[in-house]
């Protein structure tokens, strides 16, 4: 009976931001602007760190990694919003849903990973910068890339798998704009303990864990920074993290306040405001971060600009 319920669930109806007629125009410029600004933004650090020989170093090929992330992830969902908000019906099939659901929980958790990664950059730097070049060595800058991007590959296929085992037979109203995890459990007429279990047990690995990492490394940077005797040293050691760190403290706060939290407390206006918010502005706010706060990328874009003049 379970599976004849499952099969017969052939599409999801997404109720997206608003259903406001009124607003789905203005929707749709807004997230439509967003999303330029997103693919300028992130193309653009990946350009600069690909041309200037200068970012040919493991900070910005970590960071290339992660814009690349981000344009993965909200170009899974921000371009079916925008064809939402001119359709009048907002259906997705039920396998666009999965592949949605999973694409964004495979970048989404790749981003995480890489996140600490250059937490761990950034202490070997600080910690022992004459063997910098010789730990950070391209092999094992490498490695590192492609475990956080096969690490994503196994937590989504597992989370994925979990879900869709569901049986959908209530409705197929998804109060949400894109097919994510809170919104699906909450339309499933069977038992999601063991769902929910899978979900809290990939949390600790792909959230609690690299954020108590993210942690350690800071306090051992600080550790570090406050035993450098002159304050221009401590304030370069300072500048060099602060970006990295402003940029785990959003992605972090917005993704543990949607995920670490029992499902009691769920709120569908909630999650769909906490979505929004990592979906379209922390992209947006990295490469402002990174460019605004660093020296090296503002030399590279001054740099690019002059040859672009030239021509």
């Amino acid at each position: 009976m379970e599976n004849s319920n499952l099969t017969s669930v052939t599409e999801f109806i997404l109720l997206g931001l608003s259903s406001r007629p009124e607003l789905q125009m203005y929707l749709f410029l807004l997230f439509f602007i967003v999303y330029l600004m997103i693919l300028m933004g992130n193309l653009l650090i990946v350009l600069l760190i690909l041309m200037d020989t200068c970012l040919h170093t493991p900070m910005y090929f970590f960071l290339a990694n992660l814009s690349i992330l981000e344009l993965s992830y909200t170009t899974c969902v921000i371009p079916q919003m925008l064809g939402h908000f001119l359709a009048e019906r907002k259906s997705i099939s039920f396998f666009r849903c999965a592949a949605q659901f999973y694409t964004f929980l495979f970048f989404g958790i790749a981003e995480c990973y890489i996140l600490s990664v250059m937490a761990y950059d950034r202490y070997v730097a600080i910690r022992d910068p004459l063997r910098y070049s010789v730990i950070m060595n391209w092999g094992f800058c490498g490695g590192l890339a492609a475990g956080c991007w096969v690490g994503g590959f196994i937590a989504s296929t597992v989370d994925t798998m979990a879900t869709f085992q569901l049986s959908f037979c209530r409705e197929n109203v998804i109060n949400h704009f894109l097919c994510e995890m809170p919104a699906l459990l909450h339309l499933s007429c069977t038992d999601t303990s063991h769902v929910e279990m899978v979900m809290n047990v990939l949390c600790i690995f792909t959230l609690v864990c690299p954020v108590t990492f993210i942690t350690f490394s800071y306090a051992h940077i600080i550790n570090v920074v406050l035993h450098i005797q002159s304050a221009q040293g401590r304030r370069k050691a300072f500048s060099t993290c602060s970006s990295h760190l402003i940029v785990v403290m959003v992605l972090y706060g917005t993704v543990l306040s949607l995920y670490i939290r029992p499902r009691s407390l769920s709120s569908p206006k909630y999650d769909k405001i906490i979505s929004v918010f990592y979906v379209a502005f922390t992209p947006i706010f990295n490469p402002l971060i990174y460019s605004l706060r660093n020296k090296e990328v503002k030399m590279a874009l001054k740099k690019l600009l002059g040859k672009t003049r030239d021509t």
